[in-house]
């Protein structure tokens, strides 16, 4: 950031007082610019004993398959984005079971959030992807995923099948290193 939003002066990154990180900060208006976390949420859709992967159509990781995901927009909940991007990118209803996997990414600023969802209907490629297919286990791309998120989700979900159960799964993962906390 060179510049701040609310007067175009020039900013400069310092720790407020009474904070403990850098911020950037406009001296003319005494605005202090908070850049937090970014959310990702999205589906974990199921038909049967499938489940809907998305190729994508866009940057980053074109043409990889990801679970329906992405940004939630200001005024949504995260069911609320969750289901919008499954429609987004998977021309897709479902109904939702609720939060599945959270997975933090701090070295990106992105915390990913992905809703257990049965598919209702139909469903067909959106703006965002080049193909969208129902996947049994053994047919799970696994080398073509997108991110690790979707990785460790896909492994969460098989492994709870087995099990009937379906908890909270909440981990980190951590550049050069994956830690997992929580639920696990």
């Amino acid at each position: 950031m060179n510049f701040c939003s609310h007067c175009g002066h020039t900013v400069r990154l310092a720790i407020p007082q009474g904070d403990d990180r850098p911020r950037f900060l406009c001296d003319e208006c005494a605005t202090i610019h908070y850049q937090n976390p970014r959310i990702v949420a999205g589906t974990l859709t199921v038909s049967g004993t499938r489940v809907l992967l998305c190729r994508r159509a866009i940057a980053p990781r074109k043409g990889y398959w990801t679970l329906p995901a992405g940004f939630m927009e200001n005024g949504e909940t995260t069911a609320e984005a969750a289901a919008r991007e499954t429609r987004e990118e998977a021309c897709a209803e479902t109904r939702l079971h609720g939060l599945y996997t959270l997975i933090n990414l701090p070295h990106i600023n992105q915390v990913f959030m992905i809703f257990r969802a049965d598919l209702e209907g139909s469903f067909a490629p959106g703006p965002e992807s080049l193909e969208v297919g129902l996947f049994e286990e053994h047919e799970i791309p696994w080398e073509e995923l997108a991110f690790p998120t979707i990785e460790r989700t896909l492994w969460h979900f098989y492994a709870d099948r087995k099990q009937g159960e379906f908890p909270l799964h909440m981990s980190d993962i951590v550049p050069d290193r994956e830690r997992q906390s929580g639920a696990g």
